[in-house]
């Protein structure tokens, strides 16, 4: 697995002021970094990709669709802008050397109807998400799909229901992003949700249950990282908490206090917890594996020797 953080801990800003943060980040043994992109907002895209490679950092990115931008809208005019939000942002995300892009990219984050999603905004998130998947393929990216919890989306909640939609969609690059957080708040058991999406899982976001630091609270992080490790998962497995966010960021999270004491420590703090249990499950499972193979060898049968 690759172990990545996503910058929105510290900003969502994507400017050559990162280059000292980036540093840093690969100090304390991080794979990569996950960029937040919204093309409303200024991005010195070439530059940044410049300073993660001298970093040494691979990267990928997020984004969310804004309520102007909402594929399942019942205005034709909003879904189709929300289509080439997308595509700028996959343009983005190739032009910083990226591979992946990832999270609630079918709704307007925060757009509530009141009601349950109806077949025909199913058909209209399909409709759009297979179009950016298409202009997604032609520059060679993943697409990753992440349900959220019922308070920031009504669209998508539970990975059966994102397996569903990557069903329909049908394109080999469209794949379910899963996220601890939300996980923790919609599924009976988040071990076994994710376990049920292996072969069509693309990117794991870790996020404590309260969106703090990652192994302060209750989540099953036993279970989820050895459901990671028994299906041979080799993606990312990237940091998405907060600790002090920005008005903006801290508004649509719903975060009305300081989660940690700093991005830093919350990264540092992060970084060591995974990285730490990660290790101790696979000694453990190397070692069930020799117990096992000593049963077995222990309990074979011998051939009747040849005189």
């Amino acid at each position: 697995m690759k172990y990545g953080v996503n910058t929105m801990v510290w900003t969502t800003r994507v400017d050559d002021r990162l280059a000292p943060l980036f540093a840093k980040v690969k100090k304390w043994g991080f794979d990569g970094v996950e960029l937040f992109l919204s093309p409303d907002e200024p991005a010195n895209t070439a530059e940044v990709g410049r300073m993660l490679d001298a970093a040494g950092l691979a990267r990928t990115t997020c984004s969310v669709l804004p309520r102007q931008a909402n594929l399942i809208s019942s205005d034709a005019d909003i879904r189709a802008r929300g289509v080439e939000f997308l595509k700028k942002c996959l343009d983005r995300t190739a032009e910083l050397g990226a591979t992946l892009i990832c999270g609630p990219l079918y709704a307007g984050l925060g757009v509530m109807t009141g009601a349950r999603r109806t077949p025909q905004e199913w058909d209209w998130a399909v409709d759009g998400l297979t179009k950016v998947a298409q202009h997604a393929l032609r520059l060679r990216l993943i697409v990753c799909i992440e349900p959220l919890n019922r308070f920031e989306t009504y669209f998508l909640n539970t990975q059966s229901d994102a397996a569903k939609l990557v069903k329909d969609i049908g394109a080999p690059n469209v794949l379910i992003h899963f996220d601890t957080f939300h996980a923790n708040i919609e599924e009976q058991n988040p071990a076994a949700s994710l376990r049920s999406i292996a072969k069509i899982l693309g990117h794991v976001h870790i996020s404590e249950n309260d969106r703090g630091i990652p192994g302060t609270g209750h989540n099953d992080w036993r279970g989820i990282l050895s459901v990671l490790q028994q299906i041979d998962y080799d993606g990312w497995l990237t940091i998405e908490s907060f600790a002090q966010p920005e008005p903006d960021l801290a508004a649509a999270a719903a975060i009305w206090r300081d989660l940690a004491p700093s991005g830093d420590e919350l990264a540092k703090r992060g970084i060591r917890f995974i990285k730490q249990l990660a290790k101790e499950l696979e000694v453990g499972n190397e070692g069930k594996s020799v117990v096992r193979a000593q049963k077995v060898i222990g309990g074979k049968k011998r051939s009747p020797s040849r005189k």
